[in-house]
């Protein structure tokens, strides 16, 4: 079992928009960065969002269909595991019921401060990000 979603609208700019008349792809992989961050902002505590930060290290994305400037876009994220410093998240982007594109992705928490990996303590883990208490899930300590 997973934590729970977490979603965000998606506003769609006109300088999405590339020569197909469709938002460009590399918009997706934003939105994906966009929900990700936001979620660790909204959940985690002050002092965790302070002194530490995420940078990318993989990104594995299914485009399903296109997605147009006056289109109602959600990106849903789940915190699937964390393992050390890393954090690995399934985003979908939908247009109502309409999956868009689908992105597992992995990320390395990062010290503020010293830009070294920093793991995430397992009471962080486990009551802001719900994650399971079992060992399998979390490997951070």
């Amino acid at each position: 079992m997973s934590a729970k979603p977490f979603t965000i609208p998606i506003r769609i700019l006109p300088d999405d928009i590339d020569f197909m008349g469709h938002v460009n792809n590399s918009r997706y992989l934003n939105w994906v960065q966009d929900v990700v961050l936001q979620h660790w902002q909204k959940l985690a505590p002050a002092e965790e969002v302070a002194s530490k930060a995420w940078v990318a290290l993989k990104h594995e994305i299914t485009y399903r269909r296109p997605a147009f400037l006056d289109d109602e876009v959600i990106a849903e994220t789940v915190l699937e595991k964390i393992a050390g410093a890393r954090s690995f998240y399934n985003t979908v982007i939908k247009r109502g019921e309409d999956v868009l594109a689908e992105v597992q992705s992995m990320w390395c928490c990062i010290d503020s401060k010293t830009l070294r990996p920093a793991r995430i303590s397992r009471d962080v883990a486990e009551r802001c990000f719900g994650m399971p208490k079992k060992q399998e899930r979390f490997t951070g300590e």
